[in-house]
């Protein structure tokens, strides 16, 4: 169903794609938007490997709920900051692609453990997480894409 990699000797294991989808901060969602044009927007995100699901928050209404509502295929694309060998001008980076299912999360308890586990990725502040939570919680729309393909690539930009 799912293509294969068409440089084999590039590709990243399950684990390691599961490494950058953790590290990374943000990445691109991709979704079927309007008159069947593709929609990708940055968003933050979490991978939790309890569950082995991305969890993303956003808005409850705009286009991409409504390129959800539409179609419940999605794309995700991570790109890890790589690094520069010493002497070289070329960066080495791993990406990953993730193909799945995404819908909206129900229920206040997931929600605020979402928002608070994207929140950590960037402070451990706990009173500035709190007083977000206590702000914008009634208004966030959490949504959970199940991944159906995950793989991966190391990329050396020469």
């Amino acid at each position: 169903m799912f293509r294969e990699m068409r440089r084999p000797k590039q590709q990243l294991s399950r684990e390691e794609c599961i490494a950058v989808l953790k590290e990374t901060k943000r990445g691109v969602l991709s979704l079927i938007g309007d008159n069947g044009f593709p929609y990708g927007i940055p968003l933050d995100h979490w991978y939790c490997e309890e569950d082995q699901k991305i969890y993303f928050h956003c808005a409850k209404e705009g286009h991409k709920i409504d390129a959800l509502n539409a179609c419940d295929k999605a794309g995700f694309c991570v790109i890890d900051d790589g690094y520069r060998r010493d002497g070289e001008w070329a960066i080495n980076f791993r990406s990953v692609v993730v193909f799945g299912r995404i819908r909206p999360v129900s229920g206040e308890a997931k929600t605020r453990l979402i928002c608070s586990a994207i929140t950590r990725k960037f402070t451990d502040d706990e009173a500035y997480l709190e007083k977000e939570l206590k702000a914008f919680l009634p208004r966030v729309l959490c949504l959970e894409l199940v991944p159906e393909h995950i793989s991966g690539k190391r990329v050396n930009e020469s």
